[in-house]
């Protein structure tokens, strides 16, 4: 039989290597635990580590036991699973190690699976097992520590494809091996109806929340009518959620932009949220819930200054990669950039981390050299084709935000607050002392030709 350690370790690997995700503390003891003889139950291992028993057995377990299925390619469960690995390391050990004990005398040695070099899409998220994530200096330990704190509250804040959701991730992973429970909620994913009114949105977050942590719902019990869903909602967290865990909770906000677009319940939300993080001055029990909202609309939504959570906490404003941080992400796609297609690739997209990415992509996966396929890179036939279109239809959606692009796009420009800040957002312009210019040349070459 294999050490259990050895078959954690293989496990972890596993995991990582074909599903691109990592198993947090709590889903590291269950695996321990079902490897050994005498196993624990779900209520004894939610004793021993301060969780529910319904939160281990709800949603740590079956996300668990998913994940190893689908590294191991068949159904795993507490039974099988000892079995499963075990097949699963010898039969790595033999390819690795052809000879056996019947020609060498000796028994092969375990070794895990060789690491292939895989690229990886631009789109989305970057995994958290990516050898792609470039960390921003500082900003990552920074958050990390932040977290840790009572009443942390950190701001993130970026135009769209700078990495937020990554950033948001790693947050999110690190909370979980200091045992926190985390909770994370993309506002873009709510359907136009959640956004009809305070209330109906209110309980659509809440319900959310309490799902994610794995609890009963008891929103009915808690909701009454005439509080008012702003009470309500401060009543359900202070009165159950915060109450019903021992461990810190984080709530990570992502596309809170959505609310925008609807400036009653935004309104009611950003005071609900300051409400929340000034309460953590005075009542312990709301120390233990901490905050992360990620955006890429600056706030042009008029709130008193002391009722906004924008101007509290740690905020976080994402830059655009370097010319040393490009070089290094080449080298992860295996590639060596020229210092001539280096200084074309951070003229053109002025280091921005999606437009990079891209780029290094479709160079190593077609085997062309970067500075070819920038030739033709600001027409609709070149490698950011999809992307320019996108951003090409954003702006026929809203004139308004076109006219104003086109006088940028002449000269540097003072706009209206909240268009400069939508054009932001879409990561076309920079902001610098009311003037609007054009972010990169990517942009400024396209959209003169299409305009023209």
């Amino acid at each position: 039989m294999n050490d259990i350690e050895e078959l954690v370790e293989f496990a972890l690997q596993l995991v990582a290597t074909q599903t691109g995700f990592s198993l947090n503390y709590i889903q590291k003891i269950i695996l321990r635990e079902s490897l050994v003889a005498n196993k624990k139950t779900y209520a004894k291992l939610a004793e021993e580590n301060n969780y529910s028993e319904s939160y281990i057995k709800f949603t740590i377990a079956p996300k668990l036991w998913l994940l190893l299925s689908q590294a191991l390619g068949e159904k795993v469960n507490k039974t099988n699973l000892l079995a499963l690995l075990e097949q699963r390391l010898e039969q790595f050990a033999s390819q690795d190690n052809p000879q056996t004990s019947e020609t060498t005398g000796a028994m092969p040695t375990a070794s895990f699976p060789r690491e292939h070099h895989v690229l990886e899409s631009p789109e989305g998220q970057v995994p958290l097992t990516s050898k792609l994530y470039i960390e921003r200096p500082t900003i990552e330990q920074t958050c990390f520590q932040e977290i840790l704190q009572p009443r942390a509250f950190i701001r993130i804040k970026a135009p769209r494809k700078m990495g937020k959701t990554s950033l948001i991730a790693r947050i999110l992973d690190y909370a979980s091996t200091k045992n926190y429970h985390t909770v994370r909620l993309n506002l873009y994913h709510a359907g136009t109806r959640v956004f009809e009114k305070s209330d109906r949105f209110l309980r659509w977050f809440c319900t959310n929340v309490t799902g994610q942590l794995g609890l009963e719902s008891r929103l009915n019990g808690y909701w009454d009518e005439d509080m008012g869903a702003l009470v309500n909602s401060t009543i359900y967290f202070q009165g159950y959620l915060l109450k019903e865990l021992s461990h810190p909770i984080v709530l990570a906000l992502d596309g809170i932009d959505q609310l925008f677009e609807y400036p009653e319940i935004a309104s009611d939300f950003f005071v609900l949220l300051r409400s929340w993080y000034e309460e953590t001055k005075d009542i312990s029990v709301w120390q233990k819930l901490r905050v992360v909202l990620a955006h890429a609309v600056e706030v042009y939504i008029p709130l008193p200054t002391h009722r906004s959570p924008f101007n509290v906490g740690l905020a976080i404003e994402l830059p655009t990669f370097s010319s040393e941080q490009v070089h290094d992400l080449a080298s992860r796609h295996k590639l060596q950039l020229t210092q001539l297609e280096l200084e074309q690739l951070m003229k053109l997209t002025d280091g921005f981390p999606y437009l990079i990415r891209l780029a290094l992509y479709q160079s190593a996966h077609l085997k062309i050299p970067v500075q070819t396929l920038l030739q033709d890179a600001t027409s609709n036939t070149g490698i950011y084709q999809q992307h320019l279109q996108s951003q090409l239809w954003s702006l026929q959606q809203h004139p308004k935000l076109a006219e104003a692009f086109q006088q940028v796009l002449t000269a540097p420009t003072q706009l209206e607050i909240e268009v400069a800040f939508k054009l932001k957002s879409l990561g076309l312009v920079h902001l610098s002392e009311n003037q609007a210019t054009v972010s990169c040349e990517l942009y400024r070459e396209y959209f003169r030709n299409y305009f023209a």
